[in-house]
């Protein structure tokens, strides 16, 4: 009986363990589900183990809920973001909604729509002799951390892109703050324009996404019809540079027009990339 030939050992040892990144190149070269991972934060191709999610899955769910629910609660934190603004050589009002607190905040959305009475008179004495062609705001909304992220590098790259000579209100601050509360801050600045910088309703991939509404001829009693958005601007989101062309495009076209809302269309990029 002959013995089977047996191949040498290599020089190098045993093979090691492929490394968390081999697998993953691995996984997706196979599972088409593992590739589209590594376009999104969605929960996609998460797998199974039996009939349940596996552990790191469940974990990382529930990391996501806490940190969704304490961007909710979180407070603006408004002597950094003055103080950024200082720094930025931008002059600022800070005011407050009729919301005196977060718990108000959250069970009477109407308080966050108009202002306390010291806010009104701040505003007042703040109103620029010559009537502002845009007013920017950085609010707090619903997620304080996105505004504390992104609304100063945003209205940063707006700057840069508005037309020459146009005339910039004070940069307001807003605490307890819901999106129609621009529409009183621009009427008592004697604003043409006023933009919204806004942390949205935080979700379970995005704790810090930024909102941007605008509206022509803001008064107290505008409707959303009226406005515009622009959603999700964060780096992992809709990047600074091209939100702030957006938003420029429709500032410049909403002079134009005379309005905003339905009646202006954003059609400064095409809907699908070439090709």
């Amino acid at each position: 009986m002959t013995a089977r030939h047996q191949a040498p050992a290599s020089p190098a040892g045993p093979a090691s363990p492929a490394s968390p990144a081999s697998q993953d190149t691995a996984a997706a070269a196979t599972d088409p589900w593992q590739r589209l991972r590594r376009f999104t934060r969605a929960r996609v191709a998460l797998g199974r183990t039996g009939h349940s999610q596996p552990t790191d899955a469940v974990l990382a769910f529930g990391l996501a809920h806490a940190q969704a629910r304490d961007a909710v609660h979180l407070a603006l934190e408004v002597g950094t973001v003055t103080a950024a603004l200082d720094a930025a050589g931008l002059p600022h009002v800070a005011v407050h909604s009729a919301a005196p607190d977060r718990e108000h905040y959250l069970r009477r959305p109407d308080l966050g729509r108009r202002l306390d009475d010291a806010s009104r008179a701040r505003l007042d004495a703040a109103r620029p002799a010559q009537a502002p062609d845009v007013v920017f705001v950085m609010a707090d909304g619903l997620s304080a951390l996105a505004t504390q992220r992104h609304a100063l590098p945003l209205l940063e790259a707006a700057r840069q892109r508005l037309p020459q000579g146009w005339c910039l209100g004070p940069v307001v601050v807003a605490e307890q703050s819901r999106v129609a509360l621009g529409d009183e801050i621009g009427e008592r600045l004697g604003a043409r324009q006023v933009v919204m910088l806004i942390g949205e309703r935080p979700g379970l991939s995005s704790p810090d996404s930024l909102g941007i509404y605008l509206t022509y001829a803001p008064r107290p009693g505008c409707t959303d019809a009226g406005r515009n958005c622009i959603s999700n601007v964060r780096p992992e989101g809709l990047p600074y540079a091209p939100a702030a062309e957006r938003l420029v495009f429709l500032l410049r076209g909403a002079a134009a027009l005379g309005r905003s809302g339905v009646d202006l269309k954003d059609d400064s990029a095409p809907a699908l990339p070439a090709g």
